[in-house]
């Protein structure tokens, strides 16, 4: 959730600080500061709202001449204890204002140390969570020991998740940073070095990061990097990790001419889905090529005996559609489950079971420990998941990457349909596996032309614009579909109103006539995605009935269904495809219509309201 960026090196911090954090901005935020070390003292600027309202404070305050050091650290915050304010956004410090701390994450048992250092006449100033750090790093320091003693020493008393990065007056060449179960990575420079929660922030700079593991403390200085483990006492620079060398473009983090990421990534489409299929297909075989990625064997595979798809929000709506594509394809039974309602209960999972968690980030909390729920019960782990280096991607017994780059605006479009393809290739290899060869070379022709005809459906925007400035005025929109449609109106309904604030709702449409046609009066816009030619009749009848009360169809189909003209009121006509893989296609209007109808009505289609990129606490 939260935004961390730190500075250690020659020059003054503050540039790369608010640079860093104006790249973080895609995982949505209400409050900001920086710290910077000037003269002897830790000098804090914060505010309620956005980094152009800090950016105002320090200019008013004379803080961009004052803040002039050249070690700081900076945060943007999404809530979780304490309402949005300027005395609870980041940093914040101990009792003598020596001690700054930016934290990503939630302290589980703060309520209890804020109760302990209170009776020893610590005061504090927010509400957070977080402010209980400073106080005890505050008290370790005096009991005489250095920085890097005092956070290892208070990161081992903390319980729950944490992402810090700490800076204090009295060692002014240094910041510590510890990770458990929130994303934090140390960028390397020459002389000068770097820390940030994710690697867009700091490719500006450098492309030599190293990700932090859970239990890992970094000594971060101008001259190098030093890293230990904070339970174990392993000290820093007893512990090598490994350098990661990012291959990312900076370019790709900016928006190339759009007027918003979230059009610019809803374009990136054909690329992704090229860059998944990248050397994953053997073109002589006519098959997919994953054995490397997956280690696992043919023979293995195999044996699994069932799947569970864990996942939240838009990724849980690409395991629908993965779901039936394992089933339909592989014959491999599927469960797909929301990942915070997974570990709420006590799942039938084991060895021989197969668990595919999907996560754009790697960093999804609750996916991230559903995964390793089922770890400990014995089951194979697979990720599929965006991003190198995370904690999903790490945790996993293997990892099936997407490709799809860097994807800034809040909202998921192009990480939705590369997981789609994703599936797609892992339902093709586990078919080969299971003898299913025919079916899995079907799926793969299919996969092969996927791209162009992704870059097709592109054209279609000019309608989907129009339709947009009519749809845009109404409150509520339906969505209906059925078998791999109904998958995808899921996620159509939750792009429209989490991008429009338009109240939308997706429905199997066959369910209507149960409940839901009630709310259908004349004019309602009812949205039919349609495929899948062996449900066409079906849902003709579902159409009509919509239409029998007033209800506006508008279809979303593939081409060669003679009976649309009777049974809705306008068509968006896809391109020709494989029904298995046509929810690809069919992701693109939905898309647009969403961001369109987000522009006319004046909303932030790249940071939705109350809403972040990378959901990083349960």
């Amino acid at each position: 959730m939260c935004g961390i960026v730190g500075y250690v090196g020659q020059r003054p911090a503050l540039p790369f600080l608010i640079d860093a954090l104006c790249r973080l901005e895609y995982r949505g935020y209400d409050s900001a500061g920086v710290s910077v070390l000037c003269d002897g003292h830790m000098a804090t600027v914060k505010t309620l709202g956005r980094l152009k309202d800090l950016q105002g404070r320090l200019a008013a305050s004379g803080g961009t001449e004052r803040l002039s050091g050249s070690l700081g650290i900076g945060h943007t915050r999404w809530a979780t204890h304490g309402v949005p304010s300027d005395v609870n956004a980041h940093p914040h410090g101990d009792c003598r204002g020596r001690v700054t701390v930016v934290h990503n994450g939630v302290i589980e048992n703060h309520a209890g140390l804020r109760a302990e250092l209170a009776a020893r006449g610590h005061v504090f100033a927010s509400t957070t969570d977080t402010e209980v750090v400073p106080h005890l790093v505050e008290e370790e320091l005096e009991s005489g020991c250095g920085l890097v003693e005092a956070v290892r020493r208070t990161a081992a008393r903390l319980e729950g998740s944490f992402a810090l990065v700490v800076a204090a007056a009295g060692e002014p060449g240094r910041v510590v940073v510890v990770r458990q179960s929130s994303p934090i990575i140390v960028g390397l420079g020459q002389g000068e070095n770097y820390v940030a929660s994710d690697i867009p922030a700091v490719l500006n700079y450098t492309r030599r990061v190293v990700v932090l593991d859970d239990g890992d403390i970094a000594d971060v200085t101008a001259s190098g990097v030093a890293f230990g483990r904070f339970r174990e006492g392993t000290p820093c620079g007893a512990l090598e990790k490994p350098v990661l060398a990012v291959e990312w473009d900076a370019g790709q983090a900016e928006r190339g001419g759009y007027e918003h990421f979230m059009r610019k990534e809803i374009y990136e489409q054909p690329a992704a889905v090229r860059e998944t299929l990248r050397g994953r297909i053997d073109l002589d075989r006519g098959a997919a090529a994953l054995d490397a990625e997956l280690g696992l064997d043919a023979a293995r595979a195999a044996r699994f005996g069932r799947a569970f798809v864990v996942a939240c929000g838009t990724a849980y709506h690409a395991g629908l559609v993965g779901r039936d594509l394992l089933e339909g394809v592989a014959r491999l039974p599927v469960t797909v489950e929301l990942a915070s309602e997974f570990l709420g209960r006590d799942p039938l999972i084991g060895p021989g079971d197969l668990l595919i968690a999907v996560s754009q980030s790697g960093e999804t909390a609750d996916t991230r420990d559903a995964l390793r729920e089922a770890r400990r019960r014995g089951a194979y782990a697979l990720a599929i998941c965006n991003v190198v280096g995370s904690s999903v991607a790490r945790e996993a017994d293997a990892t099936l990457f997407t490709r799809a780059g860097p994807e800034v605006a809040v909202a998921a479009t192009k990480t939705f349909t590369a997981q789609l393809v994703a599936f797609a290739l892992l339902a093709a290899w586990l078919a080969q596996a299971r003898g299913r060869g025919e079916a899995a070379r079907r799926l793969v022709t299919g996969l092969l032309g996927l791209p162009d005809l992704v870059q097709q459906t592109l054209d279609i925007e000019p309608r989907v614009k129009e339709l947009a400035t009519r749809l845009s005025r109404c409150e509520d929109i339906f969505f209906i579909g059925r078998g791999l449609d109904f998958a995808l109106v899921q996620e159509g309904q939750l792009k429209l109103k989490e991008i429009s604030y338009i109240h939308a709702e997706a429905y199997a449409a066959g369910e209507l006539k149960h409940g839901a046609l009630a709310l259908i009066t004349s004019g309602v816009p009812v949205i039919a995605v349609l495929t899948q030619p062996s449900l066409y009749d079906k849902m003709d009848n579902n159409m009509q009935q919509v239409r029998a009360r007033g209800g506006h169809v508008i279809a979303v189909a593939a081409p060669g269904n003679p009976r649309l003209a009777g049974s809705s009121d306008e068509v968006l006509y896809l391109p020709d495809a494989d029904p298995l893989l046509a929810p690809v296609l069919a992701a693109v209007p939905l898309q647009l219509l969403a961001y369109h109808c987000g522009v006319i009505r004046g909303c932030d289609v790249d940071k939705p309201r109350n809403l972040a990129k990378s959901v990083t606490v349960p």
